[in-house]
């Protein structure tokens, strides 16, 4: 089996998202994790909830991802109070895009942080 190397990853675990991980995969599975903390091992070595579950769910069945953005707009469109929640895990850039999504629905925008 070939080793996958892909340098520079970031953990989006915790709050903390460093983004000098260097991972090693064969095949599917990363097997090793290089200057991630325990935490970030341990979510790295085990996250497999994307082979639980379709890539989209509409009220809970299976849908094509192009089906769920067309539903997801619908309902940020049509929401009273749209919240934008839980930024502190992404990059920059999606940030960005979260807060621009947010003011075009009239939404609002919070983080963990408020907890």
């Amino acid at each position: 089996m070939n080793l996958t190397v892909v340098k520079n990853a970031t953990c989006t675990f915790c709050g903390c998202v460093c983004d000098d991980i260097e991972l090693h995969a064969e095949g599917d599975r990363i097997v090793h994790a290089k200057r991630a903390c325990s935490l970030g091992d341990s979510w790295f070595k085990n996250h497999t909830a994307e082979h639980n579950y379709p890539d989209a769910l509409i009220d809970g069945k299976p849908a094509t991802v192009d089906d769920a953005i067309e539903a997801a707009a619908e309902y940020l469109v049509n929401a009273n109070m749209p919240l934008v929640y839980g930024m502190s895990n992404i990059t920059c850039e999606a940030q960005r895009e979260a807060v621009s999504l947010a003011e075009l629905i009239g939404g609002v925008i919070d983080s963990h942080t408020s907890l």
